[in-house]
Order: structure tokens, then sequence, then C-alpha cells
């Protein structure tokens, strides 16, 4: 058996697992921070470096 059929029937046979709610909570806060914080360092550096835009 090579090693990438292996690992396709190791998936097979694992179980669905529905994310907690916890674990929701927290991939909406990371994209959350990480689309908030683009925005910011966005309009700070149209801010302090006008000339680059």
């Amino acid at each position: 058996m090579t090693e990438k059929s292996k690992i396709a029937d190791e998936l097979k046979k694992m179980e669905y697992e529905p994310l907690l709610p916890i674990e929701i909570a927290l991939v909406k806060w990371s994209i959350g921070l990480g689309v908030g914080l683009l925005v910011v360092f966005y309009v700070l550096s149209r801010v302090f470096f006008p000339g680059g835009h």
C-alpha cells in the first residue's frame, strides 16, 4: 500500500465530528479580528504613507 492510500483509508474510518460552540466562536472571532485589523492597517497606511497608494 502506498502512503496516500493509507491516509485515505484512515480518513474514511473517521467519524464526522461537528464543531463545538466554543470552536465556532473562536473561528468567528479570528475572522473578525483579521478583517478588522486589515481595515485598521489599511487606514493607517493611507494616513501615514499617502504617496504609496
